[in-house]
């Protein structure tokens, strides 16, 4: 199977590698990719958002499969342009991604469904946003209610900030605050089976203690082992099943990758949001423990065939994600800065270093992002794989480079 990957970042960094360590894939092309994907894939200078010139890509290499990574390139249609030029191409269709793209869209969804969810307002206005903030009270929790790379949400107790963030958005959804943990679980579809993987959690706020900004996520590990049992079959059965059965009610079948991001609150298990694609940076550690081959399931899935394969298998143990980022992230990203250490890293045992925001200069590579790299290691059990993935984080240097120091501690 030869196979094409859309996207610049980590989560399709990841994907490349494991399709190329499926030994049914004989080739593995990205566009555009970035500097760490050479080694496992061929990279082509096509621009992710241009659905044609994807198609046009895809056609000439002859790749029996298409994967696009990124949200943005699905809410604008790109997996709909692989489709009219007859590839298989895992992602949902730009109506289906619509339960990322629009955060309202998805609150209608999951009201139909009957999925349990955050109470929620959708606001327009600074008054209807004062009011909602008012209602729910604090922690405020305020989302744009478009895609934002993962840095959309606020969630404070300062309501000039809250406010704020609503003013500086053509319209928010404001919710209740939800207590109690939070997971990813991820699920692949055909639009009609629904396969589940397994839970993983990442950390989004940018310093230690879970404080600081929002950021796209710092850091994930798998499995959990505090999870409460039977978490993913009532989330299957609650959660993702009746949410592919309403798009197909819709006329919008959802087939590709469905991301839960749950909470599980004194009350039950709510979801926090739906993503349309595989989250970053859980998929760096969920796809160091697949056994399974990924091209086949996402083949599968694209072709509307997911009942005829088997649903994924895990290896044991566990993997952990430290992301080192650039200097002033979230708010800023310094680019420039020369990497050193990556081929030390990755010769501790179990690691892989995947590249998030890089580029090549003069021979090297710097940084060209606000994520730079996310150092996943697998070990016997999460603090085994804890351990390898900070010995890794601390071979690798450029000036500025901030990480968590507490990703998976005391698990």
């Amino acid at each position: 199977m030869r196979t094409l990957v859309i996207g610049t970042g980590g989560r399709e960094h990841a994907l490349a590698l494991a399709l190329s360590r499926d030994p049914g894939v004989s080739e593995v092309h990205v566009a555009p990719g970035n500097p760490g994907m050479s080694q496992v894939a061929t990279l082509h200078p096509v621009d992710p958002m241009d659905g044609e010139a994807v198609a046009a890509l895809a056609t000439r290499l002859g790749v029996d499969l298409v994967v696009v990574g990124p949200e943005a390139p699905l809410v604008a249609g790109v997996g709909d342009a692989v489709r009219a030029a007859g590839i298989s191409c895992f992602g949902p269709t730009a109506e289906a991604a619509r339960l990322e793209g629009s955060k309202a869209f998805a609150k209608d969804v999951m009201a139909a469904a009957e999925v349990p969810t955050a109470m929620a307002r959708v606001c327009t206005t600074p008054e209807q946003a004062a009011d909602a903030l008012d209602a729910f009270g604090a922690p405020y929790v305020v989302k744009d209610d478009g895609l934002a790379a993962g840095k959309g949400v606020v969630v404070t107790e300062d309501r000039e900030v809250a406010l704020a963030h609503a003013a500086a958005c053509e319209r928010v959804v404001i919710e209740e605050f939800l207590d109690g943990p939070e997971v990813s679980l991820f699920a692949i579809t055909d639009g009609e089976t629904v396969y589940p993987l397994q839970p993983a959690q990442d950390f989004k706020r940018a310093l230690d203690g879970d404080q600081g900004p929002n950021t796209g996520g710092m850091g994930a590990y798998t499995p959990l082992p505090w999870a409460p049992p039977g978490l993913v079959d009532e989330v299957t059965e609650r959660v993702l099943v009746p949410t592919v059965r309403e798009m197909d009610r819709r006329g919008a079948p959802f087939a590709g990758l469905l991301y839960a991001g749950l909470a599980l609150t004194k009350r039950g298990v709510r979801v926090v949001e739906f993503n349309a694609r595989f989250g970053d940076p859980e998929t760096q550690a969920l796809l160091q423990r697949l056994s399974s081959p990924l091209g086949v399931l996402l083949k599968a899935a694209a072709d509307g065939r997911l009942d005829e394969v088997d649903p994924p298998r895990w290896g044991g143990g566990a993997a952990v994600t430290v992301v080192i980022a650039s200097a002033g992230y979230p708010e800023s990203a310094r680019r420039g800065d020369v990497i050193t250490g990556i081929e030390d890293a990755e010769s501790v045992e179990g690691v892989d270093v995947i590249h998030s925001g890089t580029a090549s200069q003069d021979g090297g590579v710097v940084t060209a992002g606000g994520r730079v790299l996310a150092v996943t290691a697998v070990g016997d059990d999460v603090a085994d794989a804890r351990s390898r993935a900070y010995d890794a984080v601390g071979r690798i240097h450029f000036d500025g480079a901030q990480h968590r120091t507490d990703i998976a501690q005391g698990v």
